[in-house]
């Protein structure tokens, strides 16, 4: 028997004046023990030299002049041309295997539509690293599970097929640059589609989250990110549909098959 065909990749990145960081991102991802397929960088209006560095690393570059990080990755998801897309922010610092990593959880459960992994800090004090990091992501899976009724999504270290996004992409906010996008698109994605956890590294991350005022608006998103889905998403509305839609699928499942 033959092994399955190797899915293809792509790589998008959002980015809006953070050269610096993207240059390090661009160099993690061209250390990958699996290459991608394509980088996607999509340039959000940048005022410093973002779009040269990814040029210069061999990245193809988009222009999104519509203001937000949801633009700016439906632009990129849109452009995108492998089966299989990997989403990670500019300030990321993937591990070598990262891409393999993705590209063999995809391999092993064709009835999976997106992986989301974890992440730490990779700068800050050393000792708040670890805490911060298990505080910030913990607090994140619980309070969006809740609204979802499944796992959310993380787009520092997300992949998703490229079918799948087909499936939603009329659907999300992109047009709304005070919605989390990678909320909004867990919304959408899991109401239908399965959502697992990415088994193996961690993603890099910068702590920033945490700094310059930063932290009270991401707060003040992603509570925007749960109530422009009310009240048709209203979290016993929700379930009740999901409930129901496990339900049929199961039902027409051949007996024994049930993963």
């Amino acid at each position: 028997m033959h092994p399955p065909r190797a899915l293809t990749t792509s790589v998008v990145i959002p980015v809006k004046d953070d050269a610096a960081l993207l240059a390090v991102c661009l160099a993690a991802l061209a250390r990958q023990t699996t290459p991608p397929g394509e980088i996607v960088v999509v340039d959000n209006g940048s005022q410093d030299a973002s779009a040269d560095v990814a040029r210069a690393a061999g990245a193809r570059v988009i222009a999104c002049p519509d203001p937000g990080i949801g633009a700016a990755a439906a632009t990129g998801y849109d452009a995108a041309r492998g089966e299989v897309i990997l989403r990670l922010d500019a300030d990321c610092v993937p591990g070598e295997g990262w891409v393999s990593e993705v590209s063999r959880a995809f391999a092993a459960a064709d009835d999976v539509a997106a992986f989301t992994g974890r992440a730490h800090f990779t700068d800050g004090p050393n000792a708040l690293r670890a805490p911060l990091a298990a505080v910030y992501l913990g607090a994140y899976a619980a309070v969006t599970g809740l609204a979802l009724g499944h796992r959310p999504l993380f787009g520092s270290n997300l992949a998703f097929r490229r079918d799948a996004w087909l499936a939603v992409r009329d659907q999300v906010h992109r047009h709304d640059p005070e919605v989390h996008d990678d909320l909004d698109l867990a919304f959408h994605l899991g109401a239908e589609h399965r959502i697992r956890a990415l088994p193996g590294l961690s993603m890099g991350m910068s702590m920033r989250p945490f700094t310059g005022g930063r932290f009270g608006r991401r707060v003040h998103r992603g509570m925007r990110s749960v109530l422009v889905h009310w009240p048709h998403d209203f979290p016993p509305f929700r379930w009740g549909r999901m409930l129901a839609h496990r339900t049929r699928r199961l039902a027409a499942t051949p007996r024994g098959s049930h993963r």
